[in-house]
């Protein structure tokens, strides 16, 4: 197993030997930066543009903490003076991570830096009449500090990426709440700037059970929105807002949760996607819509169309029936039950027999009673509308006959 590094801390070198490492330092710095830009192409444009001069007296400036640190005078000041080069070293990953680039370019430059640094510098002490285990010594520390460098760069790209992760998870959550609130245009337009999102053509409001919405949106695509809550009438829910899922999108989409528990709600353009939600908490909350599948609202607009104004669809179903209303209990749910069957086979009288289970005469019997009942009413196309709707709705169980 190979020796641990030593703590570049608590190493001294004598000042004759760090002195001529010092009168070098400039041309030990210009080595290095040739070096990172030939063997890092990441950085050569860096070190060729505007920044080339910075990123120079950045690696001068390393360069030089490092001679100080291995031959300062002792100090119980914890913070002299490595602290501020592990502090630049932190912040330098944290602005990699803010660029959105990884930390591969960045330690690749700190090891050939490391190396051509002290390639430079044990050149520098050899010419000087050091002897071989000063050199060596003298190697340990070098690769101690950029060890040092190193982990604190690694530190900070994890915690920047960790802080913006959290601060772009919310500025999402807060446009999807925006979205779902109905905000005005320009509210959302700002939200999604700032969350940067890109707004797609179209959104599907999809409600799915909470446990499972971590599982289903990694299946969606990746500008799928989320809100943890759906809200009332649809507790226990998240919504995801899906990208682009119409046309064939649609049927994709579908595909994806298969197998999965989910209300699927219409495509509607992005900042009018509050309207997919309310059609899937309204298909939620219908009595008949299967739970426990997956749901497309497309199939069930009629049944979202009848049911619009509960009270309306009653009161609409008490007038029609209101022929009946002399009739005996009995009898009346038999003769509802016929005219029913009847308006849905559009007056064929053995396929209402066959539905009903009853003879073809017995239909003829009834049908004839309810002519006499509702008189022209069962020839006027208004009144056969009102009745197909009225007594067609079957799968909402408080307006069953």
């Amino acid at each position: 197993m190979a020796e641990p590094l030593p703590d570049v801390r608590t190493f001294r070198l004598s000042p004759d030997v760090v002195a001529p490492l010092r009168d070098r330092l400039p041309h030990v710095a210009l080595q290095t930066i040739d070096a990172i830009t030939a063997e890092v192409p990441a950085y050569a444009d860096a070190f060729a543009g505007v920044l080339g001069v910075k990123i120079e007296r950045a690696v001068r400036a390393a360069l030089g903490t490092f001679l100080e640190l291995v031959s300062r005078a002792y100090s119980p000041d914890p913070r002299s003076p490595l602290a501020p080069a592990l502090e630049a070293a932190y912040a330098l990953g944290r602005g990699e991570a803010r660029n959105g680039r990884s930390l591969d370019a960045l330690l690749a430059a700190y090891r050939v830096g490391a190396r051509v640094s002290w390639h430079e510098l044990a050149a520098i002490s050899l010419s000087t009449g050091q002897p071989a285990a000063t050199v060596a010594h003298f190697a340990e520390l070098v690769f101690a500090y950029i060890d040092e460098l190193s982990a604190a760069s690694v530190a900070g790209h994890a915690d920047e990426l960790a802080s913006s992760g959290r601060a772009r998870l919310r500025h999402l959550e807060q446009l999807a709440q925006a979205l779902l609130a109905g905000e005005p245009e320009h509210t959302v337009v700002l939200a999604a700037r700032r969350a940067d999102w890109s707004p797609p053509r179209t959104l599907t409001a999809v409600l799915v059970p909470e446990h499972a919405a971590r599982t289903v949106v990694d299946l969606l695509d990746r500008r799928t929105l989320q809100l943890s809550e759906a809200g009332p009438g649809a507790q226990d829910l998240s919504v995801l807002l899906v990208p682009d899922a119409d046309s064939s999108g649609r049927a994709a989409l579908m595909g994806l949760l298969r197998g999965q528990s989910a209300m699927v709600g219409p495509a509607r353009p992005w900042l009018r996607v509050k309207d997919s939600y309310e059609r899937a908490v309204r298909t939620l909350r219908t009595p008949g819509v299967p739970p426990s599948t997956v749901v497309d609202t497309e199939d069930h607009l009629a049944t979202l169309v009848l049911t619009a104004d509960p009270q309306a669809l009653a009161d609409l179903r008490a007038r029609v029936l209101e022929p009946l209303a002399a009739a005996p209990e009995e009898s009346a749910a038999k003769l509802t039950e016929t005219l029913r069957s009847w308006l849905r086979h559009q007056g064929r009288r053995d396929d209402v027999a066959a539905e009903l289970f009853i003879h073809p005469q017995t239909v003829r019997y009834r049908m004839t009673r309810l002519r006499e009942l509702y008189g022209d009413r069962l020839r006027d196309p208004e009144w056969i509308s009102a009745l197909i709707i009225a007594l067609t709705v079957r799968d909402v169980p408080e307006f069953s006959a």
